[in-house]
């Protein structure tokens, strides 16, 4: 239980990060030139989206939802 509440944080703080300062992701990863083709925003809009995804992944890791996520979610296509 431990082990995932500390992954479910790891996951918040990382995502927390792409959000609110991009530029780290950006200066460690650079451009994704298709992020830089499709996204209005480029590279940075990518990199806010993947930390949002990120701290909604945390949030359902912590909560220890993410099979029932799953199930609601793709549970059709699954199984």
């Amino acid at each position: 239980m431990i082990g995932r509440v500390m992954l479910g944080l790891i996951f918040i703080g990382v995502g927390f990060v792409c959000v609110w300062k991009t530029d780290i992701p950006f200066g460690l990863i650079g451009y994704i030139d298709f992020a830089e083709r499709w996204l209005m925003g480029g590279s940075r809009v990518f990199y806010k989206a993947v930390g949002l995804f990120l701290v909604f992944l945390g949030a359902l890791i912590v909560a220890n939802l993410q099979q029932k996520f799953l199930d609601a979610t793709l549970g059709s296509l699954l199984f």
